[in-house]
This record gives structure tokens, sequence and C-alpha cells, in this order.
């Protein structure tokens, strides 16, 4: 537990500014982001008296060791950049909401030249009318079904739209009446478009006048005895009903606003949005999260806003409606006109009936918290629980908030792999997650592969401290090319997430005590002590500990094994679907595969222009550079690689027993018949 006094900024060196101020950890890993209309009485507040700090603030500030801050212009500013170092560096204690994707829209594309429906997720595009977002893709669907009876628009990709142009031929939805088929004809242009503004019409609200003219047309149908056209418009107006049900009118003036409600606890926060577009409710969304960080309600809807708008996957409306206003309110307001384009009006509702749908949005976050705390009430209280027993059992100093584990696996010797799988506070942290190759040694050696990779992974640990100053690099065996192993990857820079930055408390094999051994002397080789180490076995499920004749026996129904056992599992799943990757690919793999500097499109080209492999053995430097794509030094290197295979063996006819001749065509390598009998993997 650090001190602040130890980092407290020096008096009077705290701009009295605008702007963002980040707080590291030890390791320079970043904890916290903030923005403040004024940095000087803002980050001056951390330093008081810990016994009035919120205990969440006080943690913050007692588990870092810097802080540092950039200055900007104005609030807006502010916002904008707190936002992308929230998504850059993942905060440990800020909010962050878990639900991050986008939702699917209704789009029309109204730039091309025959307007296409189609679900649509991501930024809006220009040109394209949107419509939602909707909570569920089948929810667009099923509304689009209902639709084309009445607006045959056309909803095929362009590749398909092209081909039924090609052969004149119209596809299924033509012939059975829910596409105009412009691609044959049957409609021009014009008239196609013609039908896509319609059904945007009717999308956005104004059906009212296009039920009655349907009405009148059925009538008038009816009345001059032409019954087939009367049914069919009669069986147009139920759908279009049928539809409009769907999207009960909330909002009688065709409003588009988002709604926003809160409910919250001490420890957590659920919010639920509405999204109302022409005054009927198109979507629903809800997030949950942790309150790790001291913040009200108006904090909660920043953030919120920050979540819902900052990635420029949704579009502002004109109304956001909020139970609470941020504080200051208008660098919110401002930064969403600057997205909208035009004014938008940040709210609370007060009357009418837009208070009376905030309710409901209100209730709906009520129970989304209700329900999540029904399903993660004991969720907590036993990952701490478990988190404490593994503490207890090995004797450690304080729980293992970061656990790693390994794992290793091959097929008979063959294709061996290894995986590390990363557990923060009892839950997985995929994004930690890393898989290497075996490259030390040729054959099946199990516990030779783990103290391998356990000197790969903190020999980068000791590397990437060295920036710091704080570790020497003990010498190395020799890598390829630039000293560092493949999956190691690209170094990053201060506090953004790396490949090996941070140490566990806890490091975990899957194996009895040779591994153990292995990874003990590994770490001591590097001169690592402050890692506790344990493996367990799968036989017994006992944990072995460097050092230990005997094993430490956890009960069967302790919270304790279990996480061990799940985090055991979940190293053994990631390290053998790696493993049956590589196998699928080296068993697929073909002669040009390994060539060095030919890509798939030019490997393609060649089978394509010669037609076999026999032909394009035989063929010369100057006949493969005909080839496009392929230049002097290309076909150099395939010409040397292919001469210096052994040939295949001569073709046999299966049928007859007869030796097919030399000049025979040698048809292109295929993928190889799927394995009949089992195969017993290794983990």
């Amino acid at each position: 537990m650090a001190d602040p006094s130890t980092y407290r900024p020096a008096p009077g060196a705290i701009p009295a500014s605008p702007g963002v101020y980040k707080f590291r950890d030890a390791h320079g890993r970043v904890i916290y982001v903030g923005k403040a209309k004024s940095l000087r009485p803002r980050l001056s507040s951390y330093f008081q008296d810990l016994a009035g700090l919120h205990p969440r603030t006080a943690t913050m500030v007692t588990t870092a060791a810097s802080v540092e801050w950039t200055v900007v212009a104005t609030e807006v500013e502010a916002l904008q950049l707190e936002y992308s170092w929230i998504k850059e560096f993942d905060p440990r204690f800020n909010v962050k909401y878990r639900d991050d994707k986008s939702y699917p829209e209704l789009a029309v594309t109204l730039d091309e030249e025959y307007p296409r429906v189609q679900v649509m997720r991501g930024a809006h595009k220009k040109g394209v009318r949107y419509f939602g977002p909707y909570g569920h893709a089948w929810a667009i669907r099923e509304t689009v079904d209902l639709l084309l009876r009445v607006f045959p628009v056309r909803t095929c990709s362009n590749g398909v739209f092209k081909r039924a142009r090609q052969v004149g031929r119209p596809c299924l939805l033509g012939y059975i009446g829910k596409c105009a088929a412009p691609c044959v004809g049957r409609v021009s242009a014009e008239e196609h478009r013609a039908l896509a503004e319609d059904f945007c019409d009717f999308m956005a609200g104004r059906t009212g006048n296009y039920l009655r003219r349907l009405e009148t047309e059925m009538q008038e149908a009816a009345a001059d005895l032409e019954y087939e056209k009367a049914a069919r418009l009669r069986d147009d107006i139920g759908a279009l009903k049928r539809a409009m049900e769907k999207n009960a009118i909330v909002l009688a003036d065709a409003t588009d606003a988002d709604l926003l409600a809160v409910a919250e606890d001490e420890l957590e926060a659920a919010v639920q949005i509405f999204h109302v577009r022409g005054g009927r409710v198109r979507g629903q969304r809800g997030w949950v999260t942790d309150k790790v960080e001291d913040v009200d309600t108006a904090g909660l809807v920043e953030h919120a806003l920050q979540q819902l708008y900052g990635g420029g996957s949704e579009s502002v409306p004109r109304e956001v409606l909020v139970p609470a206003l941020p504080e200051p309110v208008e660098p919110a307001r401002d930064w969403l006109s600057g997205l909208r384009g035009a004014q938008v009006d940040l709210r609370i509702p007060q009357r009418g009936d837009k208070k009376d749908l905030m309710a409901t949005v209100q209730r709906n976050a009520q129970q989304a918290l209700a329900l999540h705390k029904t399903k993660r009430a004991s969720d907590l209280t036993t990952r701490s629980r478990a988190l404490q027993e593994i503490a207890e059992a090995l004797e450690l100093d304080s729980v293992p908030l970061r656990i790693e584990c390994f794992d290793i696996s091959h097929l008979q010797g063959e294709d061996v792999v290894a995986s590390m799988v990363v557990f923060e506070d009892g839950l997985a942290r995929k994004s930690e997650y890393r898989r290497f190759q075996i490259k030390g040694f040729e054959g099946q050696d199990d516990v030779r592969s783990m103290h391998e990779v356990v000197s790969r992974r903190f020999r980068r640990y000791l590397q990437e401290r060295e920036q710091t100053g704080e570790w020497a690099v003990p010498e190395e065996p020799e890598t390829p090319e630039d000293g560092r192993h493949p999956e190691d990857g690209p170094r990053t820079e201060d506090g953004r997430p790396k490949r090996f930055a941070y140490p566990p408390q806890l490091l975990v094999v899957d194996g009895g005590l040779p591994q153990v051994a292995a990874a003990r002397r590994a770490l001591d080789e590097l001169g690592i002590d402050d890692v506790a180490l344990c493996g367990l076995a799968k036989r017994l499920e006992e944990v072995w500990l460097p050092g230990e004749d005997d094993p430490v026996v956890l009960p069967r129904s302790s919270e304790g094994l279990y996480l061990l056992q799940r985090v055991r599992d979940e190293a053994h799943r990631f390290a053998i679907t790696y493993q049956r990757g590589k196998r699928s690919k080296r068993l697929t793999a073909g002669e040009l595969d390994s060539v060095p500097g030919l890509g798939e499109t030019r490997r393609q080209a060649l089978l394509k222009h010669f037609g076999s492999l026999k032909k394009l053995r035989a063929a010369t430097v100057d006949e493969l550079c005909a080839v496009p794509g392929i230049g002097r030094r290309t076909a150099e290197t395939v010409a040397a690689a292919l001469s210096s295979r052994t040939p295949a063996a001569p073709a046999v006819n299966t049928a007859t027993g007869e030796i097919i001749e030399d000049g025979a065509e040698e048809p292109a390598p295929a993928a190889p018949e799927p394995e009949t009998a089992p195969i017993q993997e290794t983990p």
C-alpha cells in the first residue's frame, strides 16, 4: 500500500486550468482517469486525510504510485479526452459498462441506384437512411418481412443483384412478390426508388395517409368488381397494421429522443436506455456496472452518455432525456451537439408523456438491477472467499488478485504449443491471454516445455521493466530476427496494455511436481522470488508446491479449488484450441504454402494460370514471370522451392490399376480426407 504523500505534486505545480489527469500504479499501469474544470482543487482533494475520503477513493490513491495531468482548452475537450483515455487504458477504478456492442439498425441505402433494405451495425454512412436501433436483428427482419408485401424493395446483396441481371432471372423473393425485381427490369430505377421512399416514410411514422389511401383503393376495386385486387389490398393493410402494432406510439408528437434511466445502490448501478424514433420505441438496451469509483447519479449519466455516443456507432437524436444532469451540463450538451451537427436538448423531463415514459424506463432499470443482483448476489462473495481460501492454503501474504496459468498441448510430440491465461479478481481477462510455440527443441517433453515458456514469459517481463531502470535483464539465448519471440509482439507506450508488463501474484502450472519444479527453476534463473507458484494435478486435483514432498489437498467443496480448476481448465481449452488450429493448417498445407513471400492471392494465380502443380513444376522462370503479379525474384524463389521437392509418385487409376502417363494433368492439391480414427490429444 502506497502513501499518497510520497507522490503528491508540489504546491503550486498543478495548474488551475481544465484538464484530464491519470493515476498510475507502481507498474506504470493507468488505474484511474478523471477530468476537471480546474485541475488544482480537484487533484488536491485526493491528497487530504485518508479518513475523510470515500473508501473507494482511498483505495485508489493508496494503490496509485504517481499522478500526471494534461491541460486542455475547454471542458468539452476534457470530456472527449477523458473518454478516449478510458477506452485506451481500461483503468481499473473507472466505471466501465459491460455492454459495449453496437446495436442493429434498419438501413435503406438511398445513395445507390437501386436502394436496398438491410440490417446494419456500426457508424452511420452518408446517404443511408437509418431506423432504430433495435434490440435484436430478428426484430428488424420480422418488420421488414411484413412490409415487403406492400413495399417490395430490394433486399439482396450487390453480388446477387448483379448475378440476377446477368442471367435475366430474379431471385426467389422476386417470384413470390416480395421484391419488385428491378434486376430484370420489372420496374424502372425511378419506380423502385419511389417504393424505397414510401418505405422510409412509413418507417418514419407517416402511416395514416398511406393507410387511408390503400383503404380507398380497396373500396374502389371492390366497387369495380375487382375482388382479387381488393383482397390483395386488404391483406396489405393487415400487414401494415401488424407492423405498426410491433412499435406502438408512445409520444404523440413524432419525437426523436433517447431516454436514459439509472438505478443504483452502494456497489452497483444499472442503466436502461429507450430509443424513441418517430414517437415509437424502436429499441432498448441496458448496462450494469460495479461502482468502483465514488460517483453520483449525475456522474453515472455522464459516463453512460460517453459510452453510448462516444464510439460514433449511435446517432444522437434531437432530445436526450436523463434523470440527472451532469455538473456542469454545458460541456456535455456542447459535446453532443457537436456529434449531431445540430442543437441537442439534454434535460430532465418534468411533465406529460415524456415524464411518464421516463418512469417506465426507470422501472426497467430497477428491475434490471434486481435481476442482476439476484444472479450475482453470491458471486462477489464467492470470488472473494475463493481468493482468500487460496491465500490461506498456500500461505500467501495477500490474496492473489492476478493469477496466471500455463498449459502445454501437443499431438504425439508434434505441434507443441503452450497457453497462458490470466484471471484478475477471480474473473477471466481474455485480453491478457497469450499463446506460445515451443521452439527450443523438437519432440515431446512437457517439463522442458514448461521451463521454456515460463522463462520466455518472465524474461519479457524483465525486459519491459528495464525500461524504467528497475530491473537488470539477464542474458538470454539468441532468438529470431529482432531478438523477440514472435508471440511477444511490438512494444507499447507507458501505461498502455502490454504483452507481459505486469507480474502475477500467483503462477499456476497444469501438472504435478515435475512441472512445478521446472517453473521454479525458470524463475530462479531469472532472479524472480516474489511470485508464488503452484501446480494443479488432474488425477486427484491436488495442489503441488515447489520443494514440498506432499501436496496440499483442498476440500472438494472448496471455492478456492473451484477457482483453480476453472483457471486450469481455461488454460487447457486455450492451448488445445491453438494446437488444433496449427495441426489443421499443417495437414491442409500445400507445396506452395511454404514458399517465402508467396501469399494466398499469388498462389491461387499460379495454380489458375498453369492448371496443376505438375505443369507449375515444369515451368521456367520466364513462364512464371508471365503470371500477373509474379516478379522475377518471386519466380526464381518459386522455381527453386519446387525443384528442391521430391516429385510425387506416379498417379494410378484405382479402377483399372493403370499408371497415368507423365504428361497427364495433375490436379491441384485438395484438402485431406477427414480422419476416421479418433486421435487422443495430449494436454
